[in-house]
């Protein structure tokens, strides 16, 4: 029953006729499949939740399309749009059980009464609310009354499901548990979904693919093994990912086919001739300053490298987060396993050719990991 969703070229502006107006949303575009999971993702103000109000019908659009399979819903009242929300603010009916609540969407579709029980208490056991279906709002925590709200929006026949940071008021654990329970139900009916949260776990564990907004701009839609691997822009690059992105802005010098990066005159990376691209060493000879992107989880610690002074040392549990000063200022590492050294230590970082991010010093993307790094002989003969 659901279809493809299209955004094309989206704005919401608040106070359009004023001196000053707001631009929430600019020309956003997006093509969504039958049976996609997409999340927006970003922080407090981006955007994200007017994107998702005015799909749903409770904003209108200022300018551009909204599309359900062939059909514009942008001028249709909220009823006609065959939407399904889960609301961040819960908006459940006070003088009705949670099992009403639930059950009060399916009333437009005039099932029985035992089909109408039996969807509730699929739901139910889903969203591990069997215990209190028969309670009041009121009277549960609001994590219980956040799932009741999403189990009121899952149990509809509805073309497109828009869920507005569904599990937000949840503690990790269950919150972890209905991630992997919630993915597997949309999955198995096929749903379309719309997911919104600033939580790029979450983000990351349940959708197919991520829009990453800003300023109401939409900055990359992908995969959010391709955000990782090969970000947009600067913002992408340190917004996805956890701890962010190690950022550095460095000269550039290519001499005799080596690359030299330096900032406060010392070299921070350097990559001996043949160790990068030709196509990338073209990209940023002769540039005064590009900015260079490490993920922690890429940065070497070791005997050879920049020199670094060890500020803290943090295990987490699973793995170490080492924080060390060094010319280009802070570099953090993650290494997988206890890392012994104090503060005040001098050790060496270093970072593979095939894992740094260069940008320009206007944030866009130069090249990224092994596109940066020079093919093998064996690589080069494959071609």
């Amino acid at each position: 029953m659901t279809a493809s969703v299209v955004l094309d070229s989206v704005n919401k502006i608040y106070g359009a006729r004023n001196p000053r107006p707001i631009y929430a949303v600019r020309d956003f575009s997006i093509e969504i499949a039958p049976g996609e999971i997409v999340a927006l993702l970003g922080s407090s103000g981006c955007g994200k939740t007017s994107t998702l109000r005015m799909i749903a019908g409770f904003e209108e659009v200022t300018k551009g399309e909204i599309r359900i399979g062939d059909r514009r819903i942008d001028a249709l009242a909220p009823a006609q749009r065959r939407v399904a929300m889960a609301f961040e603010g819960y908006s459940l009916y006070p003088p009705l059980t949670l099992r009403e609540n639930i059950a009060f969407a399916l009333k437009a579709e005039k099932l029985d009464n035992a089909e109408t029980a039996r969807r509730v208490e699929e739901i139910a056991r889903l969203l591990e609310l069997g215990p209190y279906l028969d309670r009041y709002p009121s009277t549960v925590s609001a994590g219980q009354q956040q799932r009741a709200s999403l189990g009121r929006a899952l149990v509809r026949k509805a073309e497109l499901y828009l869920l507005d940071e569904p599990m937000g008021q949840l503690e990790p654990q269950l919150r972890a548990v209905l991630r992997g329970r919630l993915k597997r139900y949309l999955r198995e009916h096929g749903l379309t979904a719309i997911l919104v949260t600033h939580d790029q776990t979450e983000a990351n564990a349940l959708a197919d693919r991520i829009a990453v907004m800003e300023g109401g701009v939409l900055q990359q839609f992908a995969s959010p093994a391709e955000l990782k691997r090969a970000p947009a822009n600067l913002f992408v690059g340190t917004f996805i990912g956890e701890p962010p992105m190690n950022v550095y802005r460095v000269k550039p010098t290519v001499a005799d086919g080596r690359l030299s990066l330096s900032a406060a005159g010392a070299e921070l990376f350097g990559y001996a001739p043949g160790t990068v691209s030709d196509a990338v060493l073209d990209r940023v000879r002769g540039r005064e300053e590009v900015i260079v992107g490490v993920r922690p989880a890429d940065v070497r610690v070791g005997a050879s490298g920049a020199p670094a002074e060890v500020v803290s040392n943090q295990w987490i549990g699973d793995q170490t987060h080492l924080e060390s000063t060094f010319p280009g200022g802070v570099i953090v590492a993650t290494i997988q396993d206890r890392f012994r050294a104090k503060a005040g230590e001098r050790i060496h970082v270093d970072v593979p050719a095939d894992r740094l991010h260069v940008f320009s010093s206007e944030g866009s993307a130069l090249s990224h990991g092994r596109e940066l790094a020079a093919p093998r002989p064996a690589e080069r003969v494959a071609a």
